[in-house]
C-alpha cells in the first residue's frame, strides 16, 4: 500500500529578496512587504503541505570580506525577522503551519516562552519553531562564539526553559467562570525559579496556558544535531541522497536517539529538504543534466560565493587546482554544511578544490542513485513514492524561493500525481501543526 507522506517548503533566502538574481524578479513583487508571502502560503496550503519553514541568519558578519560575500549577491542578507512575517502568514491561512527560525542566543527564555505562546494562541495551534545553534552572530549579543556542541548544550537549556514557563500553569489552574467571575487559581501556578549554565531568571510565564506547544523543528546532522533532535524535535530537517538505503539510515540514526531518551520515536518526522527541476520531458531532463557536465570557471565561482556564504569562510580566494585545508573553517562553522560541500568525498584531502566545486554545479538525473534532482513530474513522483514505500519516509521538505515562479514550476505537474497515487493529503486534520503531523 502506497505511504502517505509529509510535504513541508523551505524558504532557503529566509525574509529576504526573493527572485534576485532570477529573471522572475521582475514581476515586481515587493520582499519587503506580506503580499509575495501570503499568496505563497495560500498556494502551499491548497497544495497540501503541512508547513513552510523560515530560514533565518542574524548576522551578515563583521569582516568587511565576509559582509561583501553575504550581500553582493544577497546570499545572507538583507534578511528581515521572521517572527513579524509569521501573523500575516497566519491570517492568510486556515491550516498551513509556520515555523520560523529561532537562535537561542538571540531570545531571553522568558521573552521567548512569552512571544511564542501568544503566536501559538493567536493561530490556534499552527506555529513551529526551527531551533538552530548558529553562534556567527554572538558578537551582536556580546558574547563570546561557542564550540559546536556548547551551542547545542545551550540550545538544550533554553528549549527546558520554554518549557518550563509554558508549564508553569498546572492543568485547573486556568477557571474562566462567569458564574464566579473567577479567571484562574492562583494555587496551581508554580514558581520557577531557573539557575542555568547560559540563563538565569525567574517564572511563573503570566501568558494563559498552551493546550498544545509549538512544534520543534531542528537541522542537524552531526552526532549532536541528531541527539539535540531525538530529545526534543517533531520535524528533523535532514539533508541526504534522495535513495533508499540512504535514507533508511538516516531516519533510523534519528529514531534510535528518541528511543534512547525515552521519545515514541513516531513522534518524529525525518524530513529530507529537496530541490527537484522539474523537466517537460525526458529529453529536456537529459539536455539539462547534460549543460552542467563540464562547469567553467565562472560556474565555480559562482558555486564558492554560495557556499562561502553559509560557512562564514571566502572560499573565493582558494587555489581551484589545490585541496580545501578545512582548517579554514572557525569551530562554530557547522559540520553538517561542511560535510555538504565535501559531498560524494569523505574527506579534502587529495581532491582539488576545483572537483568539490564542480560536483555541486554538475546535476544529475533524479534516481540515479547519487543526488540528482532532474527530471520529469511522474518520474520525481516515482522517487518519492519509492522513498515512502521502501524506505519509510515521512515526507520530503521542497526548498527554495518563496515566488509564485518558484512555486509554480515546482509543484503545478507533481501535486497532481502525488495526489492520484495517494501519498499527498487531500485534508487537513483539526488541531492544528501537532495534529497534522501526527494525523499519519
Amino acid at each position: 500500500m502506497t505511504k502517505q507522506q509529509h510535504f513541508g517548503w523551505f524558504l532557503s533566502r529566509g525574509f529576504g529578496p526573493h527572485g534576485w538574481a532570477r529573471p522572475y524578479y521582475e514581476w515586481n513583487y515587493d520582499w519587503c512587504r506580506p503580499g509575495l508571502y501570503q499568496e505563497g502560503a495560500r498556494t502551499l496550503e491548497q497544495a497540501g503541505f503541512d508547513f513552510m519553514l523560515i530560514e533565518d541568519a542574524l548576522s551578515v558578519g563583521i569582516s568587511p570580506a565576509t559582509l561583501d560575500l553575504r550581500v553582493r549577491k544577497a546570499y545572507g542578507g538583507p534578511k528581515h525577522d521572521p517572527w513579524t512575517l509569521a501573523p500575516y502568514l497566519f491570517a492568510a491561512t486556515e491550516h498551513l503551519g509556520v515555523i520560523p527560525t529561532a537562535n537561542p542566543a538571540a531570545w531571553h527564555p522568558y521573552t521567548a516562552a512569552r512571544q511564542f505562546a501568544s503566536l501559538q494562541h493567536l493561530s490556534g495551534g499552527r506555529l513551529g519553531l526551527n531551533v538552530v545553534t548558529d553562534v556567527g552572530s554572538a558578537h551582536h549579543f556580546g558574547q563570546d562564539r561557542l564550540p559546536h556542541d556548547a551551542a547545542y548544550d545551550r540550545a538544550q537549556e533554553w528549549l527546558d526553559a520554554l518549557r518550563l514557563l509554558w508549564r508553569s500553569w498546572e492543568d485547573g489552574a486556568l477557571i474562566a467562570d462567569p458564574e464566579t467571575q473567577i479567571y484562574a487559581d492562583g494555587t496551581k501556578i508554580r514558581a520557577v525559579a531557573h539557575r542555568g549554565a547560559f540563563w538565569s531568571f525567574d517564572g511563573p510565564l503570566n501568558a494563559e496556558p498552551l493546550s498544545s506547544e509549538p512544534a520543534i523543528a531542528s537541522p542537524g546532522g552531526s552526532p549532536r544535531g541528531i541527539r539535540f533532535a531525538g530529545q526534543n524535535s517533531d520535524i528533523q530537517l535532514a539533508l541526504s541522497n534522495l535513495d533508499v538505503e540512504a535514507v533508511r539510515s538516516y531516519r533510523e540514526r534519528v529514531r534510535a536517539d528518541a528511543v534512547e531518551h525515552g521519545r515514541d520515536p513516531g513522534a518524529i518526522k525525518t524530513m529530507f529538504v529537496f530541490k527537484p527541476i522539474v523537466a517537460s520531458s525526458t529529453e529536456e531532463a537529459d539536455r539539462i543534466v547534460a549543460a552542467s557536465a563540464n562547469p567553467d570557471d565562472a560556474a565555480l565561482l559562482a558555486v564558492a560565493e554560495a557556499w562561502s556564504s553559509d560557512l562564514e569562510t571566502d572560499l573565493t580566494a582558494l587555489d581551484l587546482d589545490r585541496p580545501l585545508d578545512p582548517a579554514i573553517f572557525g569551530e562554530h562553522v557547522s559540520q553538517g554544511t561542511i560535510k555538504g560541500l565535501r559531498g560524494r568525498f569523505d574527506s579534502f584531502a587529495d581532491v582539488p578544490f576545483r572537483e568539490i566545486l564542480a560536483g555541486k554545479a554538475r546535476l544529475g538525473r533524479i534516481g540515479d542513485g547519487i543526488s540528482g534532482t532532474v527530471g520529469t513530474a511522474e518520474e520525481l513522483a516515482d522517487v518519492i513514492q519509492a522513498l515512502g514505500d521502501d524506505a519509510d519516509n515521512d515526507g520530503l521538505i521542497f526548498s527554495g524561493d518563496l515566488h509564485p515562479v518558484t512555486l509554480h514550476r515546482a509543484l503545478d505537474e507533481i501535486v497532481p500525481i502525488l495526489r492520484r497515487r495517494g501519498i499527498l493529503r487531500t485534508e487537513f486534520a483539526p488541531g492544528g501543526l501537532h495534529a497534522n503531523l501526527s494525523s499519519f
